[in-house]
């Protein structure tokens, strides 16, 4: 099932062509070992906004926010960036001021829809089209742009739980937040890694803000639902889908809280759910 719909924004400016679009890139973890790596998510962001500047002969822009001499930031080159420009931010500082003040006047600003096991509360993009008052499109695996003589619009096909697509349409500038499902196929050479370069650059302290606190902790598992296990046929559990039936067990009001707890008890160990 697809619809088509048009994304609010508070920009009233708009433009008729694409000339400049940036990328926003972050240092990912592997999944078993933790160790840097690019962001796969924000790979398949660079590999649509690289086939886009090539389509509309705009200028390609990658930028990151942190620290420049992490050795993860290369492995865009090799994906096709020619260069990573790197806001150096302080770790634990907040870095949407600083990428607000270098996006004014792009077009198109593409980003994975959250980073990789750091600060990955997948609300940058918000923060980024708030400011900016871009139109934003999120859980993106597809885009395309149409220009005509009046303005540009931005069409693109969204992710939806079970199978689902949709496709939305905006003016531009937007913000486009890349789904990790999307139709991009990232190329590594390693030729391209060496020819690029990183290029830090300094950031205003005017552009920073009080950093929000982070709390790190371990994850906790959710409690478990203890629940006896089904002794019956199929034929019955079939029966009882379709018709109301008792299943058992007791009621117990009177009695004192020792009482109850022992009947409680004399279950969970009936239906082998304790080893007590």
């Amino acid at each position: 099932m697809t619809s088509v719909s048009n994304a609010s924004t508070t920009n009233t400016s708009t433009t008729n062509r694409v000339s400049k679009i940036a990328v926003l890139v972050s240092v990912g973890r592997h999944p078993v070992s933790g160790t840097a790596r690019y962001s796969r998510n924000d790979a398949a962001a660079l590999t649509l906004a690289t086939r886009l500047a090539a389509q509309h002969h705009a200028t390609l822009d990658v930028l990151h926010a942190g620290d420049p001499t992490n050795p993860a930031l290369r492995e865009y080159l090799a994906l096709g960036a020619a260069k990573v420009e790197v806001l150096a931010v302080a770790a634990g500082d907040e870095i949407a001021p600083a990428l607000t003040a270098r996006l004014k006047g792009y077009d198109l600003v593409l980003t994975g829809t959250r980073a990789e096991g750091t600060e990955d509360s997948g609300m940058l993009p918000y923060q980024l089209a708030d400011a900016l008052g871009f139109a934003l499109l999120g859980s993106a695996v597809d885009i395309d742009i149409e220009a005509d003589a009046d303005v540009a619009h931005i069409t693109v096909r969204q992710f939806l739980p079970k199978g689902l697509r949709r496709r939305v349409q905006a003016s531009l500038p937007a913000l486009v937040a890349v789904h990790p499902m999307a139709n991009a196929t990232p190329r590594y050479a390693y030729a391209k890694l060496r020819d690029g370069a990183i290029e830090p650059v300094l950031v205003s302290a005017a552009n920073s803000t009080e950093s929000l606190p982070w709390s790190i902790k371990p994850a906790t598992a959710k409690p478990v639902r203890l629940a006896a296990a089904e002794k019956r046929s199929g034929h019955a559990r079939m029966l009882s889908a379709t018709t109301t039936e008792s299943r058992g067990g007791s009621v117990v009001i009177e009695g004192t809280s020792v009482e109850k707890a022992q009947v409680i008890l004399a279950y969970l160990r009936e239906h082998q759910l304790v080893d007590y």
